[in-house]
Parts: structure tokens; sequence; C-alpha cells
């Protein structure tokens, strides 16, 4: 295990972008941006107030009617064009990324940066999909963009979020106010700068900075913000909600999960390893913060050695360090209070008598500075608070099951239900079984997302669908004219 330290500028932004134009924040305030892995700060952004939630929201509503009436080429074209640049930049914005949040370089250029290349490229694509006029006898059922979108992004992918609720609602006809994440700002303000560079009209895309207590409540509750789109905590989507309300605003949030990847028993032999090898990569992906990682793993009971063995193997196979080292496959998580709090729950699994197969508490060895946590593998009961909790770093918790109904049974039995995997000696076997999961998107035998089928959860996962045309649909309304 190596660590790298790095001596850098701090990067100072001091502006938002309000009607086209860099800005000064009319916060007084800064907001220290720090690298997980040295613990530095490596830059500054305004802690904005509710006087640029004002200003961003008059811009962003005086731009609509002009940009809801333009045409889906011109929207395509935008986002096209946005994806472009994004491309052109891509050793930069990856590299920044990486420095945020710690995702090695290797990982990060395909899963934070080509990925945002990609969702702009499938949404401009997806216009055509849209049904945005049917007949139903003399009437004209028209779908029309449902106003100025408030967007509220989170830092473990934030260029990915930005695209994937921006991009929508600006291919949709809406005009946007984002609050990208504070503690990832870079993807924001590289994303704005997209936004000129593409020609997008002055109030179309309108970025404040701030933090969620103050910039975030402020969108969620402004009388010009017509809808939120919001990927966070259920705690924060649940607040968001309460200020929607007052002005009966529509919401669509993406709040995380607990997710099953599901093995049955009629598995072949020889595609165990292949299925619990591939939980253990997807939970932890991005040291774990992902919203939708399959962190419960649910094996029959007569295999869970095998398992146990096979997760043990994969865990010792991840090399911890320095994100930019060649080698490097598992980085920091974002902060010493996401560290201190997956390190936490690590001891409660072990006090709550869940069985360490791999991992553990301790800081791993040689890496003295960093958020640095071990992946880890427990074998629990589906009761244990470290199979039910959404923990955000590299915890897996291994549920062995006996019989079919109990393990549709455990799956279910979660307040989540974001993602999940199921995997059985047949697709058409894996299919019905998933049928009876309540969850939003899942896996079979483990395929590949598929980036234009709807994403998004149920139960405290959310509420809402992103990507394709399900992603744009989010942003409009029904309209019965004749």
């Amino acid at each position: 295990m190596c660590r790298a330290t790095w001596e850098v500028d701090v990067i100072e932004r001091r502006e938002v972008l309000i009607n086209g134009e860099w800005v000064p924040s009319a916060g007084d305030g800064v907001i220290e941006v720090e690298n997980p892995v040295t613990e530095e700060v490596i830059a500054t952004i305004p802690s904005g107030d509710v006087r640029d939630v004002d200003r961003a929201a008059e811009a962003a509503t005086a731009a609509f009617g002009e940009w809801s009436r333009s045409s889906l080429a011109q929207r395509a074209e935008a986002l096209r064009s946005l994806a472009d640049i994004v491309e052109s930049r891509t050793d930069e914005i990856t590299r920044t990324i990486v420095t945020e949040i710690g995702e090695p370089l290797s990982i990060a250029t395909g899963h934070q940066t080509l990925s945002t290349v990609r969702h702009l490229r499938n949404t401009a694509d997806a216009l055509k999909d849209v049904d945005w006029d049917v007949q139903v006898g003399d009437t004209l059922v028209h779908r029309a963009p449902v106003g100025v979108v408030g967007a509220i992004t989170p830092w473990n992918v934030p260029l990915l979020m930005i695209a994937m609720k921006v991009g929508a609602a600006v291919a949709a006809g809406c005009t946007v106010v984002l609050k990208g994440t504070e503690i990832a700002p870079m993807s924001s303000y590289f994303f704005a700068e997209a936004t000129l560079e593409a020609g997008l009209p002055p109030g179309v895309f309108n970025l404040v900075s701030g933090n969620g207590p103050e910039i975030g409540e402020a969108i969620a509750s402004h009388p010009k913000v017509d809808m939120v789109s919001l990927t966070g905590s259920p705690r924060a989507g649940s607040r968001v909600m309460e200020l929607a309300s007052a002005s009966v605003k529509r919401v669509a949030l993406e709040l995380g999960g607990k997710s099953a990847n599901l093995i049955l028993e009629d598995l072949p032999e020889a595609d165990l390893e292949r299925a619990v090898t591939a939980g253990i990569e997807d939970a932890f992906r991005n040291s774990g913060q992902v919203c939708g990682g399959l962190t419960r793993m649910l094996v029959p009971r007569s295999r869970l050695a095998q398992a146990e063995e096979i997760a043990a193997a994969r865990v010792a196979r991840y090399v911890l360090g320095d994100p930019f080292a060649e080698g490097t496959t598992l980085g920091p998580v974002v902060s010493r209070t996401q560290r201190d709090r997956v390190r936490a729950l690590i001891q409660t699994g072990i006090d709550e008598g869940a069985r360490l197969v791999a991992g553990g508490r301790d800081k791993p060895d040689g890496l003295d500075k960093g958020y640095f946590v071990k992946p880890t593998v427990f074998t629990g009961t589906p009761k244990l608070r470290i199979a039910r909790e959404e923990i955000f770093g590299p915890v897996v918790t291994i549920i062995p099951f006996d019989s079919e109904e109990e393990a549709i049974a455990i799956a279910n039995d979660s307040q989540y239900g974001l993602a999940g995997g199921v995997w059985a000696a047949s697709t058409e076997r894996a299919r019905e079984v998933a049928l009876r999961l309540r969850t939003g998107r899942i896996r079979l035998n483990g395929s590949p997302v598929n980036a234009q089928a709807p994403h998004g959860g149920f139960k405290l996962s959310g509420i809402g669908r992103e990507n394709g045309r399900f992603g744009i649909e989010e942003f409009l309304e029904y309209q019965s004219i004749g």
C-alpha cells in the first residue's frame, strides 16, 4: 500500500453563474474543500445565501418562456455540445474529481467522466422517444415542460449526477437552478463553464453554491421553482418534500439503498465464484459510496462457507492507497466524518455478533493519513444494523437463507428498494424471482446496467426515475387540448 503527498495550489472560486454571467456570490463566507487522501484543503467556494437563489430563480424564470419553445433539435444539439466539451477535458476533469473524492484514476475516468459524456448523448438521442403529442379522440394530449427546476446533486458521482438531472431537465424544455455538492464542487464549475461554451442561452442554466441547510432549502422552498430533483439521504429527501409541499411543487428523489444480491440454490457450481465476486465488486465501487451497491449478499446456507471463502479472496486483492498510483484499486471514503461513521458501524457489527469474514475496523496498514477504511465482509442475520442501514462505505453483509421464499422475504424486508441482483440457472428463472422483488432496478446473472432504462427506487429509495426518455418525462406535465 502506498500514499502520495501532493503540493497543490488552493483553487479559489468566488463567483456563481447567473443569467449566463459569472457574478460575485451574495454570501460573504467560504467553504473549504478537502482532499480525502492528504486531508489538506485544495479549494474554496462561496458559501452563498438566499439572495443568490433569488437571482438564479429570477433568471431561470425569465429564460423559461423562450427555452420551453425551443426545438428538439436545438436541445439535442446543446446536449451533444456539452458532451463534446466534457469529453475534450476528460483528463483535467477526472483528475480534479479524483483529488476531491479519492476514487482511483484508473476507475474514475470511466465511472465519473466518460459516463457523463455517454449520458448526455443518450439523453439527446432519447428526445425522439418521448411521445410529445398524442391524439386521444378529439383531444390533443401534449407533454409540456414543468418549468423552473431546482437540482441538488451529491458528491459521490458529482459530474454524472449533474448531467442526469440538468441534461434531462434541459431536454424537457425546463430551465435550471443547480446547487452542486459543496464536498466535491469543481464538477459544478466545470459543467457551468461547459454550458457557456456550448452556447446555452442565458438563464437556462444557473449555478449557486453553498450548503444544504441554507442553499438547498432556499431552492426547495422558492416560489419560482416549480420542481425539485434531489439525490441524497432519506432525511434530505424528507426535508425537501416538506419544504416543497408549501407551494405544491413536484419532487423527484433518489435517496440511496440497501440492495440485495440474491444467489439462488439452482445456480450452477461453476457460476458461484462469478456471482459472489461480481457482488463484492459492485458493492465496493467508489469505496462503497454508491447508492445502488449490492451490500447485502443472500446465499443458500449450504453454500455459505464457499461464498465466504470467495468473498475473502476477492477482498484480499484490493490495493488501497494513492488513487493516482498505478495498481490502486480502492481509495478512501470522502471525509473524516464518513470514515468514522463507517468504522463505527463495522464495530457495531462485531458487537452484535456478526462473523467477520474480511477486513475490520482498524486503519489499513501503512496509511496513517487519509480517510481509508478496510474493505470489510461480514456474515450475519438480516436483523443486524449492518444488514439494514445504508453504510455508504466498503462493507458487505452475507446473509444465509434456507428456502427461496425466505430469500425473497429477506430481500424485500428493507426500508429501501433501489437496486438488486438475482443469480439463477437461467435468465428466465432469475426474472421470475426478480418480478417478486420490491426494488427499482434488478440485474439478472450479472447483466450490465442499461443506461436507457429507468433508474429509481421504491420506499425510502425515493420517487421518480432517471435515464433515457424516462428521465426526460420526469420533467414534463400533461396538457389536454381540444
